[in-house]
């Protein structure tokens, strides 16, 4: 990925953090978004550039065009394009049945996860169709496809984001950009670290390869959708899950 331009939204921590030190590493020059962690955002970039690495972070709630497009900007005026794009960025959300939970509630994730995946999209795009190259990778979830309680509002807006990324591969292949969607299964990030080890433990033994996900585990799949590698495919949907959604 020797001078290809990323930009990885959600970055400052986690499956985010991850993606963007390994595509650093793999020559990319790294652009790091963060709606709130500043700190974290920065020690991110810190490492990249200690280990040889370019990047710089900025902040953007990806559900705000004004913020996007300052960030869109600022990578253009950097680096002169953008090469990959990595929609990351998590979106908080109740966990509730649906017997408790209210309209207002459910639809809101929904509203969040299309908006910023569509507000990001709208402005990338155009500068990778002006290269004729671009690849786009979305974050979705295993949830979209394997029911579990409590979590129909996020489960939900999942799906709607695999939706959304197969129209979008369709429509822009013509311009040799790819459009990807990958999926985790339960992983090891704050997110979940607060989830009972009993919970944990369960989800563990019903997996073939027997242990939760890593964010490294993540990121490496991201990577080869960002690569070269992954030219002939698009539109498609990979489970990164340890086997977790084989059925």
């Amino acid at each position: 990925m020797n001078d290809k331009v990323s930009i990885i939204t959600g970055a400052s921590r986690g499956i985010g953090a991850e993606t963007a030190k390994l595509l650093a590493q793999k020559g990319s020059k790294v652009v790091i978004n963060y709606a709130h962690s500043s700190v974290a955002a920065e020690e991110v970039v810190s490492e990249i550039k200690e280990n040889g690495g370019e990047a710089f972070a900025i902040q953007a709630d990806a559900r705000d065009i004004t913020e996007m497009q300052k960030l869109v900007e600022e990578t253009i005026n950097k680096y002169g394009k953008i090469d990959v794009f990595v929609h990351n960025v998590g979106m908080n959300f109740p966990k509730k049945t649906f017997e408790n939970i209210e309209w207002d509630e459910f639809i809101q994730k929904t509203n969040d996860e299309l908006k910023a995946a569509f507000i990001s999209t709208k402005l990338i795009l155009p500068h990778m169709k002006k290269q004729n190259y671009g690849k786009l990778v979305y974050v979705s979830s295993g949830l979209s496809n394997h029911p579990a309680p409590n979590f129909i509002a996020h489960g939900t807006s999942k799906s709607g984001l695999n939706s959304f990324v197969r129209y979008i591969a369709q429509e822009v292949g013509k311009y040799g950009i790819t459009a990807n969607i990958v999926s985790p299964g339960l992983v090891e990030t704050d997110a979940t670290k607060d989830l009972p080890k009993e919970f944990k433990e369960k989800q563990e033994s019903a997996l073939p390869l027997g242990r939760l996900g890593r964010p490294s585990d993540i990121a490496k799949t991201i990577a080869f959708y960002t690569s070269d590698d992954s030219g002939y495919i698009t539109g498609s949907y990979t489970p990164v899950s340890g086997g977790g959604e084989m059925n």
